[in-house]
């Protein structure tokens, strides 16, 4: 031991706490509880629990370990066919590696084989802290080596030493140290920089955005609208690349790509959908408020509104990049990302460039279902405003543009390239 931190095999594991393995009449509980939850609250296709029960029940009750109980639990999940499902127990949260992480990855065939590749590294998070850079060609976690399809193993809390391959051909091995979330019921690690903002040659505007975090996005929202305005640019370049997603601080963003009021799009919860809705007359959030004293009113506002909300933009008035916005997204931008990129598609505001996003658009919830395990569900549809709904769906980009890994290894970046050459027409 060293510092109290002990080392077992290629993780570095800190304050993880025991959890004891249920008895066959709990893990029974727990998937009553599950299928309870799913025939109540799920908003998504028609599921059938009871068909549901007779393909997983054996494997669930039947589980020999607490590893093979939650797998077999989140089998069951994928079987509903929608995203932002989960289950998870509330002492171990845990988030997708490539959010515990703040990077993404790449298939790519190197040098060294078929391999992951770091694909969107963003600001202030764990990868970057530890040096990784774009480019760089995942080849072991400790002593195991992690070739596509295997996921990568990233979770809350830990430390990995790794050893990457750089495009030099030279080696190294930083270690990565995944922060622990604040808050164990909503398992997130926010990255030190969630927007950062550069002037290029010639005149464009970068503006990159890794995630939307918070509820309302104050916080977000001002960086956004600060960003825009000491770039002062008149053509602007919005990075959405490997974006996470997150709360309604998206709508700034959208409402900087237009000077007046529009629709975005609209949620809607199980109980509106079953009565019939108009989504003229749905509650309407059309402002980020600029402080504390303006969530009060909002909470007042929506209190009854469940997830059934109409999104329209902010009317910040007339802006000099507007009309001249590239938008870059590719199989990572998911979520609030994706409803700006069909917002953007929508109206013509801007060009995106790259690839399809990958239509994980659902409001979400976790529901306790027993003995310190959660359940996260979709509990709300997204539309956009002309009634297109993204899940499973994703938005295709104008500009079809896939990111090669061989330019990356150059220190270019094609995607970026091409939203500048479409920009200086």
């Amino acid at each position: 031991h060293r510092n109290g931190v002990r080392s077992e095999g290629h993780r570095i594991k800190a304050g993880v706490i025991a959890v004891a393995f249920l008895s066959a009449a709990e893990r029974r509980s727990v998937l009553d509880k599950v299928l309870t939850t799913v025939d109540v609250k799920f908003m998504g296709p028609a599921v059938d629990t009871k068909a549901l029960r007779t393909s997983h029940e054996n494997a669930v009750v039947g589980a020999d370990t607490r590893e093979e109980f939650e797998a077999a639990i989140n089998g069951l999940l994928k079987d509903l066919g929608a995203s932002h499902t989960g289950f998870f127990h509330e002492s171990t949260p845990r988030a997708a590696g490539r959010i515990a992480i703040a990077a993404t990855f790449t298939k790519a065939d190197t040098a060294d084989g078929h391999r992951w590749v770091f694909q969107d590294v963003h600001p202030g998070g764990a990868a970057a802290a530890a040096g990784i850079r774009p480019g760089d060609v995942l080849l072991t976690i400790g002593d195991k080596e992690f070739i596509p399809p295997e996921a990568t193993p990233f979770a809350l809390g830990e430390r990995y030493v790794m050893t990457v391959r750089r495009p030099d051909g030279s080696t190294n091995t930083p270690t990565l140290t995944v922060p622990a979330a604040k808050d164990k019921g909503r398992p997130l690690v926010v990255p030190d920089q969630v927007v950062t903002a550069t002037r290029l040659d010639g005149g464009v505007g970068l503006m990159r955005v890794s995630m939307f975090p918070g509820m309302l996005g104050m916080d977000v929202a001002r960086d956004m609208s600060r960003a825009v305005r000491e770039l002062e640019c008149d053509r602007l370049i919005i990075d959405l690349r490997g974006n996470t997603g997150g709360g309604i601080g998206c709508l700034r963003l959208m409402s900087l790509l237009c000077p007046d009021r529009r629709g975005v799009g609209y949620s809607i919860g199980r109980a509106r959908a079953q009565k019939g809705y108009a989504k003229e007359q749905l509650p309407a959030f059309d402002r980020i408020p600029a402080s504390k004293l303006g969530v009060v009113p909002l909470m007042f506002r929506f209190a009854l509104a469940g997830r059934s909300v109409a999104v329209y933009t902010e009317r910040l008035g007339s802006r000099p990049h507007h009309g001249r916005v590239a938008i870059l997204v590719n199989e990572h931008s998911a979520s609030a990302a994706e409803m700006v990129a069909a917002f953007a598609s929508e109206y013509g505001l801007a060009t995106l460039v790259g690839v399809r996003t990958p239509g994980r658009l659902v409001g979400a919830s976790a529901f306790k279902v027993g003995f310190g395990y959660r359940l996260a569900l979709p509990v709300a549809s997204y539309f956009t405003w002309k009634g297109t709904n993204l899940e499973g769906q994703g938005v295709e980009p104008d500009v079809p543009e896939p990111l090669a890994p061989e330019a990356l290894w150059r220190g270019e970046d094609n995607q970026l390239a091409r939203a500048r050459m479409l920009l200086a027409r």
